[in-house]
């Protein structure tokens, strides 16, 4: 046994001398000597270390740390502080340890909490995910001091557990008295304490499989790695990945919980961003060009292609997916730049369809509905740890989309407690937490699309908009739009939904069969929020438009073409850097149309408004024509845009009101053509034959009513004809 303890001291030692060699080598131009020197002058004690460069100076030793951590770090360690003993002997006795942190390149070694299994126990991996929960920093001792007042000596005692690098942990029983039995007393001020908190990583929401629960790994931070992170936040963490002995009963049991102790944490970029090549940024650009005047309506008709109609829904979710320009005033005021879209209206209109769209087309976005979501499932909640029984915050769906998009499905199942919760998140972007002790502050900068029914469960029309909504204006001011989507019976639109269904229903896949199998992994594929094939295709050559097919798209027209899935995901990703700025023109045309609103919001009854027009919905015009703008690749919002943004609002905020002067046009129309029959039926026989075969010209152009032709029903006629005696209509044959 002597003779093994020698033998791995002295791996030990070469191992030191090894990580001396190249801490001290003046070769790559001192690179870490002045790394070093930077890390005394800033008063740190961690050192991070790049694993390429240790790599390209011993491979082998690069290797044996990342698989054998536990003994290969505290060598690395080790020689780092004597590395800092040899600069400044002074600086290297004001700290128990020197810790080395590591990044790079980790190969087969950079998992996710679902690939994190047993087989990389003891080993160094990076681990990329989403923090959900955070617990609060706690003091844990690593040396404390104890004086006896009956020997006048003073004892000294060090801690350490299976979280540190100590090879055998220590006892973890607080001396209270000496060999002798005598009272011991704790001196606080020499004892020694470091900080420690434990974080809790979650897989990716867009990277989770659908139908499967999400992965989950515990991390331990230490030191100066505590209060790095928050709930929600992206991060990716590197660490040595260790098995911790449960007991139960006083007894090890056989199974182990697993925890990460990291080395080195580092937050993510908030942007979920595809790979780009050249030739993509250059269609990008071509296609902006290209199709400048109505580059909107084509990327809004590509919108859901599968779902006919519903076109300045569409328009919305494609200015929702673009977002305003956020801003941060001087005054420490913040103005939103995400776009909040309701959508209120019968069964079967596909609502929920296009939530589901959103969620396979934003780069980040979390599904939700109303009856499994609380309201702290949506913001933040306080929750206690099972283990040590303090309180921990744990991130909810609208924390873990920041700068992304919360899909809410069944939004009037919502109580209102719930509903009320989201309040401060779609106006401030952020969630204010004061419970248990604990206050807290989260981002929450997210776009909400949500869906709802109305009250009754179906539209009623003998109702006014706000009864059939239901919800607070205090809510409804928050929503930039809000859509009522009607099951109207129209035979003419029936049909083009069914010819439309229809299609979907008889299109297959290229090398599809009729009646053959679906792959397996299939179904997964097509209900994962991110497609996992994402990546291969954007390594494929992304083509602008879809290959036009006629079962797919029916019968193909003239200047409409679908714009592909994968180029518009990039093409909105590109759109979004850009932040574009409002013209003095578009700012007074904006200005002027914000007080016909106003007014025409204050018509009473007569005016039929879906939500309340306050200054809110000057903000969502500016949103609005700052997203329309983005869609044309402009840095200027000009007067297009804000017209563009002027027909959303009219649409969204007065739809019945439009539709009711177009219902008074066509009384009156009518009204005047009766009068002008009645004032015919009083001319001479003469006269009537004349205008007879005028009549008949026109009605191929169908501009006037032929009185000959009784394919039409009768209560198709004017009212004019069908009240006139049916002795006339006997004695037409006579006149010829």
């Amino acid at each position: 046994m002597a003779g093994t303890v020698v033998l791995d001291d002295v791996e030990l030692r070469e191992a030191q001398r090894d990580y001396l060699d190249f801490l001290d080598d003046e070769e790559d131009q001192g690179i870490y000597q002045s790394k070093v020197r930077e890390l005394i002058s800033d008063n740190q004690y961690r050192l991070i270390v790049n694993v390429n460069d240790l790599r390209r100076k011993n491979e082998k030793r690069a290797n044996r740390l990342l698989s054998n951590a536990f003994e290969e770090l505290v060598a690395f360690q080790r020689a780092l502080k004597d590395f800092v003993a040899s600069i400044d002997a002074t600086y290297a006795k004001q700290y128990e340890e020197f810790y080395i942190g590591l990044e790079g390149s980790f190969g087969s070694k950079h998992v996710s909490p679902r690939t994190l299994t047993s087989c990389f126990l003891s080993c160094v991996v990076c681990l990329e995910g989403i923090v959900t929960k955070c617990s609060l920093v706690r003091p844990k001792v690593v040396r404390s001091v104890h004086y006896c007042p009956a020997t006048k000596k003073t004892i000294e005692r060090r801690y350490s557990d299976l979280t540190t690098l100590v090879a055998f942990p220590s006892s973890s029983v607080y001396p209270t008295k000496d060999e002798e039995n005598n009272p011991l007393e704790t001196e606080y001020g020499l004892s020694v304490y470091k900080d420690h908190q434990i974080i809790t990583i979650q897989e990716m929401p867009e990277k989770a499989p659908a139908g499967q629960l999400p992965r989950s790994v515990d991390v331990i931070l230490d030191d100066d790695l505590v209060d790095r992170v928050k709930p929600g936040d992206r991060v990716q963490v590197v660490g040595t990945y260790r098995c911790l002995p449960g007991k139960k009963g006083g007894y090890t049991s056989g199974t182990f919980r697993t925890v990460l102790i990291a080395c080195n944490v580092k937050q993510m970029s908030k942007d979920v961003q595809p790979s780009f090549s050249a030739e993509d940024i250059a269609k990008i650009k071509k296609f902006s060009k290209t199709r400048s005047k109505d580059i909107f309506d084509q990327l809004a008709k590509s919108l859901a292609p599968s779902i006919h109609g519903h076109d300045y829904v569409k328009k919305a979710i494609l200015c929702l997916l673009l977002g305003g320009v956020e801003r941060d005033l001087e005054n420490g005021s913040h103005i939103r730049g995400d776009i909040n879209i309701l959508l209120i209206g019968d069964p079967s209109v596909a609502k929920s369809q296009l939530l589901r769209y959103v969620l396979c087309t934003a780069p980040r976005a979390i599904p939700t509905t109303g009856r499994g979501s609380s309201g702290v499932g949506l913001t933040a909640a306080v929750t206690t740890d099972q283990e040590t029984g303090e309180r921990r915050l744990e991130a909810g769906a609208m924390v873990l989309a920041d700068r992304g998009v919360v899909c809410i499905d069944e939004f009037d199942k919502m109580s209102d407690m719930d509903r009320t919760a989201i309040h401060e998140v779609m106006e401030q972007g952020r969630v204010t937490i004061a419970k248990a002790g604990i206050h807290a502050r989260l981002n929450a900068r997210c776009s909400v699309l949500a869906a709802a029914n109305p009250v009754y469960g179906r539209y009623d029309q003998y109702k006014t908009p706000m009864e059939n909504i239901g919800l607070q204006d205090s809510l409804l001011s928050r929503f930039d739009l809000l859509f009522i989507m009607l099951d109207q019976m129209d035979p003419e639109q029936d049909r083009e939904i069914s010819d439309h269904v229809l299609r979907m229903h008889r299109y297959r896949a290229p090398g599809e069969q009729d009646g053959d199998a679906m792959p397996l992994g299939s179904a997964v594929d097509i209900l994962a929020t991110e497609d996992p094939n994402f990546s291969q295709e954007d390594q494929q050559d992304t083509q602008i438009y879809e290959k036009h097919d006629s079962l797919l798209h029916g019968a193909k027209k003239k200047k409409e073409k679908m714009v592909s899935a994968a180029f518009m995901r990039k093409y909105i990703h590109v759109a979004k850097i850009i932040k574009p700025v409002l013209t003095q023109e578009s700012a007074a045309y904006i200005a002027e149309e914000y007080s016909c609103l106003r007014s025409q919001d204050s018509m009473g009854s007569d005016t039929a408004r879906t939500s309340p027009v306050t200054a809110r919905t000057l903000e969502t015009l500016i949103r609005l024509a700052t997203a329309h703008a983005k869609a044309r690749m402009s840095k200027t919002v000009d007067l297009q845009d804000a017209e563009e943004a002027v027909e959303l609002v009219q649409y969204a905020y007065f739809k019945k009101v439009l539709e009711k002067e177009k219902k008074r046009k066509k009384q009156s129309e009518d009204e005047s053509e009766t009068e002008d029959e009645a004032e015919k039926s009083q001319e001479d026989q003469e006269q009537k034959r004349k205008r007879r075969k005028t009549r008949h010209s026109d009605a191929k152009d169908g501009d006037s009513y032929d009185p000959y032709d009784f394919s039409d029903t009768e209560e198709e006629m004017p009212q004019a004809w069908r009240e006139r005696p049916r002795s006339r209509l006997l004695r037409v044959p006579c006149l010829t």
